[in-house]
């Protein structure tokens, strides 16, 4: 199914499906097929928004995690959304953190999935090898249990980003950020309720990652997808897609008196 790109202002998001919002962050390298299951299956009950975080359009001094919270509170504010479940995948997942920690106000619920913000293994971390297809291909196989999900188009869309010079050097920025951005001491502020998904086999944000945000994270549960790396979204929709489900029915029905 493909999905109309809406552009208003500086904004380019994708919205399908009415009721409440259920917003998607995606990560560094991460792109709209990322979302395409939970695309398809929450828009039948929610109101589900894509934001295209301006991940290679901010100038150099605001590409960071808090430059682009800065775009998404802008971007919730000229929407004027409320009761919001939002939902991030790797740096996605910092950005919410970090406006939960900031704006809980429009915020119903927390959806971390790989969630850098504590501690993460990235392609960022090291200058990527521009012209070098094999390593990128490697590189972005780690990123799943199966390496088959490593797709030729999703290696291409990688491949592309890292022989830009301009994009290498913003993905770097990003990277650091997120490094220097450690959340460990604030975690325990967020009251929102939180859902923790994550990948048994996830070597970017490994499972004890997901085990130190549920243990920081006071009103948080957290469920492990077996034989699923660091996008349990992509590699295992039904299983992500039924835990989603089952936490946000919970959070909608009335707690019998």
């Amino acid at each position: 199914m493909n999905y109309e790109i809406i552009q208003e202002g500086k904004f380019k998001y994708i919205e399908v499906g009415e009721g409440e919002p259920l917003m998607l962050l995606h990560g560094l390298f991460g792109a709209l097929s990322n979302f395409k299951d939970l695309l398809d299956y929450f828009s039948k009950r929610n109101k589900v928004v894509v934001p295209m975080l301006p991940l290679f359009e901010l100038d150099l001094l605001h590409t960071s995690v808090g430059g682009l919270e800065k775009y998404v509170q802008k971007f919730i504010e000229f929407k004027g959304y409320d009761n919001i479940h939002m939902l991030g995948n790797s740096l996605g997942g910092h950005v919410a953190l970090v406006h939960v920690l900031k704006h809980p106000q429009r915020i119903k619920s927390l959806i971390l999935t790989g969630s850098s913000g504590l501690f993460e293994n990235g392609m960022g971390d090291t200058y990527p090898k521009r012209g070098d297809y094999e390593y990128i291909r490697k590189k972005t196989e780690v990123t799943f249990y199966d390496p088959a999900m490593a797709t030729k188009e999703l290696v291409d869309e990688v491949y592309d980003i890292v022989n830009q010079r301009l994009k290498v050097i913003k993905v770097i920025a990003l990277a650091k950020s997120a490094i220097r951005n450690n959340l460990g001491d604030e975690l325990k502020e967020i009251k929102t309720p939180t859902l923790l998904i994550w990948g048994n086999n996830d070597t970017i944000t490994p499972p004890f990652v997901g085990k130190e945000f549920n243990k920081l994270i006071p009103n948080s549960e957290l469920h492990f997808i077996d034989k699923c790396g660091h996008a349990p979204m992509m590699e295992r929709p039904d299983e992500f897609n039924e835990i989603l489900n089952g936490f946000l029915t919970k959070l909608n029905t009335p707690v019998p008196v």
